[in-house]
């Protein structure tokens, strides 16, 4: 990833993304804002208990540091499903209720979406200029939202995967996301060889790899060209919220996408 801070606001580009002029992109940091402890300081995120203006002049900060249009944002108020929505301009300015991923091929429609652990995958269609943004935690990704939005993507646009190019963003790494029963079961369900996705470390616990299971779900899928950030945010606060390594007092950070009119 390519890291930018233009007046102090930080945020990363994927280089495979960066190659399509007619797309804007990001992953934000916590660097540039003005929310105070403990969501200094560019929180994106509200409920949980930021202050509402401090986040609204994060998210317009972010917005005019890309060129886009703060009122235009749509988002969805993520509940760790593996709905997906298809946007366009009437929903400018939106908040979709019950989704974790956005799909749209409209111009001028800026995708926003938050994270503080869980997994942001950027999707491009370059051939039919269409674009996902997906937040995959532990739950998004055993139920495969991963699929379900290349499955909305090809029936909304004519999308094929071998087309795509995907990009997965910084989330906790299998360094740090040591999981439970529940989880385990779920993964073990889910994928085949498993315990390629659950190493296990020198405690006996085992880790869950967000980073190789999203992976996996795009190229079983078909998708060839998958950049992957590997940024562990429990490893790195200093740039990136973490729900883990914060004890839930934290901010989220953003994924968002944008084609350009």
């Amino acid at each position: 990833m390519d890291r930018h801070q233009p007046n102090g606001l930080a945020y990363y580009t994927f280089p495979s993304l960066e190659a399509f002029a007619e797309l804007r992109h990001a992953v934000t940091t916590r660097h540039g804002g003005v929310s105070a402890a403990p969501y200094h300081t560019l929180n994106l995120s509200n409920g949980l208990g930021d202050d509402p203006l401090a986040v609204d002049e994060n998210i317009r900060r972010v917005c005019a540091a890309l060129g886009m249009q703060r009122e235009h944002v749509v988002s969805p108020n993520q509940r760790h499903t593996a709905n997906v929505c298809r946007v366009d301009e009437n929903d400018r300015g939106r908040v979709c209720a019950g989704y974790d991923a956005l799909i749209t091929d409209r111009p001028g429609v800026p995708l926003l979406l938050r994270y503080a652990d869980c997994t942001p995958v950027l999707i491009y269609d370059p051939p039919h200029h269409a674009i996902a943004v997906i937040h995959s935690g532990w739950r998004g990704t055993v139920q495969g939202i991963v699929k379900g939005t290349l499955a909305a993507m090809t029936q909304a646009y004519g999308s094929r995967p071998a087309e795509l190019v995907a990009a997965i963003g910084p989330s906790i790494g299998p360094c740090c996301y040591e999981v439970g029963a529940e989880v385990e079961a779920a993964v073990q369900t889910t994928f085949a060889h498993p315990e390629l996705l659950l190493p296990q470390r020198p405690s006996g616990r085992r880790h869950f790899d967000l980073w190789a299971a999203n992976r996996r779900w795009l190229s079983d899928e078909g998708v060839r060209q998958i950049e992957t950030a590997e940024l562990c945010t429990a490893c790195h606060t200093p740039d990136f919220y973490s729900h883990r390594a914060e004890h839930g007092r934290t901010g989220h950070f953003g994924a968002i996408m944008e084609l350009c009119e």
